[in-house]
């Protein structure tokens, strides 16, 4: 069978320099009439031919959506699948990630380039949020391909490979150290907030959103319940019913010390919430960080403030002594040596229950953790790093062999 031949229009012609070409108009994406010109008809039509589908091509990334309104988009499909607590992470880092960085682009006209750069603020995080807003990008941009929004998907060749800052291990705080913040910071603001991380080992989100009702301190043996999780939105605290995982919703009991401590805490609370700013509500994000620098401020870590001097803004370094008084606040004592995170608190919990030789099960059931590879992940770091441990260990490993051996 013949090969159908392409119908070719009859052109005008136009005279130019003495030769004869063959011309058309076509109008561009923009409106504008653009002249072609061809030695040939044939050479006109193929000219012709190329010209529209880049108009085509042209006139679709203009009217694909931007990036910021397909992400929004995206986050709304998720609203079905995911847990609330998912879906505010997700929503937190697509906007501080993605939209902030690419948002005003349409998501046609996106080159992988385009995202490498923007990747750029977010490798000097650590190596876990790297990773997952990588994980956004894919999954944004493979459903717009789905969608056909796009025609091609420039993150498929994205990987987290090798980005963002890895972390370092987390240590626990030793007996001693724990004591002398405790010390440090009794009648402060922080020290319910510290005595539940260090003896309930609790996450910074489910101590934030603890209220009265899920402490339980008049029964036989007092205990809280996780039930809620703490988190803000543009500063504003929002306390969310479901938590990220069916395993952080756990009954955890409370040693002597944190009972009684929680007891004088509520007899004295005007609010609701366990820990909980002057109005009673719980704490925005910057009060928070208010509450912890209560900490920062008395360990020898060194800091650096500005001062204005003649109109001029100067830095100034603060470099701690362990022992003596702050320069501009007499109150306060730098005693502590050591550095301390809220998620430390929690890790010292953790280290302490395996140190107490408490079984695996029980320790993923208290920390909340819904993998049990991760409690099997700190018992092996915590349980055989030390020598002792260690020691006791491999003897009762070859004990019965000494035995057949005699």
């Amino acid at each position: 069978m013949a090969a159908k031949r392409k119908r070719i229009p009859r052109y005008g012609t136009a005279e130019i320099n003495g030769h004869t070409y063959y011309r058309t108009t076509i109008i561009d994406a923009e409106g504008k009439r653009i002249s072609l010109y061809g030695k040939t008809r044939e050479e006109l039509y193929d000219k012709e031919m190329e010209a529209l589908e880049q108009i085509d091509n042209a006139s679709f990334r203009r009217k694909s959506p931007t990036v910021a309104e397909y992400g929004e988009k995206w986050l709304t499909m998720q609203s079905v699948h995911v847990r609330a607590t998912t879906l505010t992470d997700y929503t937190s880092k697509v906007r501080r990630h993605i939209i902030s960085e690419l948002g005003d682009k349409h998501i046609a006209d996106v080159t992988l380039d385009d995202i490498q750069v923007a990747l750029v603020p977010v490798s000097k995080k650590s190596a876990s949020v790297y990773k997952s807003v990588i994980v956004l990008y894919k999954s944004i941009f493979r459903a717009a391909k789905e969608s056909r929004i796009i025609d091609e998907n420039p993150t498929i060749y994205l990987t987290a490979k090798g980005g963002g800052v890895p972390q370092t291990d987390k240590t626990a705080l030793t007996d001693e150290q724990a004591e002398q913040l405790l010390s440090a910071i009794k009648g402060l603001p922080p020290y319910v907030f510290v005595m539940i991380g260090l003896y309930a080992g609790l996450r910074r989100e489910e101590i934030l959103a603890l209220q009265w009702d899920s402490v339980y301190l008049d029964t036989d043996a007092p205990y809280l319940t996780v039930r809620r999780a703490w988190h803000t939105e543009h500063n504003r605290p929002v306390i969310l019913t479901e938590l990220k995982t069916k395993a952080a919703e756990r009954n955890v009991p409370l040693p002597v010390c944190l009972a009684e401590c929680l007891r004088e805490a509520k007899a004295n609370s005007t609010s609701e919430y366990v820990v909980a700013n002057r109005d009673g509500e719980p704490l925005s994000y910057t009060q928070f960080k208010r509450l912890w620098q209560y900490i920062v401020t008395r360990t020898t870590k060194e800091r650096a403030y500005y001062r204005y001097e003649d109109g001029v803004r100067v830095k100034h370094t603060v470099k701690p002594v362990l022992g003596e008084k702050a320069a501009h606040n007499g109150k306060v004592v730098y005693s502590l040596g050591f550095e301390v995170t809220p998620h430390q608190l929690r890790h010292t919990y953790i280290t302490n229950l395996i140190h107490a030789s408490v079984d695996p099960k029980t320790v993923q059931y208290l920390a909340g953790h819904e993998s049990s590879k991760i409690t099997m992940d700190i018992y092996a770091k915590v349980k055989y790093n030390r020598p002792d441990e260690m020691v006791k260990a491999m003897s009762g490993a070859f004990a019965q062999w000494d035995a057949d051996a005699v």
